[in-house]
């Protein structure tokens, strides 16, 4: 698998939860947004040498959290360079809602990317939408853009639905594979 960075921010808990359940499975090189909204230079040099850059997000009020846009914004400097220039990009997002308007927070995540001059990877998968459809079925949400995570606002860290885990995993696997093409 090619240098993957999931750069994430998580309010309560639940999205870290997501990343970690990745990098538990997959190569990737976990970077935590911290709770101020910044990362550290080192992390910074990690994302410039990464292949491909997935972002990890809550949606909160239909987009993305202030320590997120924080990040966002910082990362001018690299816009400005043409830093992430042709790189792999994917992102997912957790609300609590079963809709939460978290496809806002994906297009967002989209057009970051592609301000960046990056190149966006869809999910690629079907919804499981047919009557026999259970809540732990593989894209559940019905996404299309990136991966959408639904856990109820009242559920543990350890309650994130397993199909949505399972759903951002075979992203990750996505975007590595387009990476590889792109190498």
């Amino acid at each position: 698998m090619n240098k993957i960075a999931i750069v994430f921010f998580s309010g309560y808990g639940h999205t870290q939860h997501i990343a970690e359940a990745i990098a538990a499975d997959l190569p990737v090189e976990l970077i935590e947004i911290d709770q101020d909204g910044n990362i550290t230079d080192p992390q910074w040099a990690q994302l410039a040498a990464a292949q491909a850059i997935v972002f990890g997000t809550p949606t909160y009020m239909g987009g993305v959290p202030w320590q997120f846009k924080k990040f966002a914004d910082a990362s001018s400097k690299v816009w400005a360079q043409r830093g992430w220039q042709d790189k792999v990009f994917g992102g997912f997002t957790n609300s609590a809602s079963m809709n939460g308007d978290k496809q806002m927070t994906l297009s967002w995540l989209q057009t970051f990317a592609c301000q960046h001059g990056g190149i966006w990877v869809s999910l690629g998968l079907l919804p499981s939408n047919m009557k026999a459809t259970v809540r732990n079925d593989i894209n559940y949400m019905g996404a299309s853009v990136g991966a959408m995570v639904q856990t109820p606002s009242d559920a543990s860290v350890d309650e994130v639905p397993a199909g949505d885990i399972e759903t951002v995993k075979n992203y990750i696997h996505r975007v590595a594979e387009i990476a590889a093409k792109m190498a």
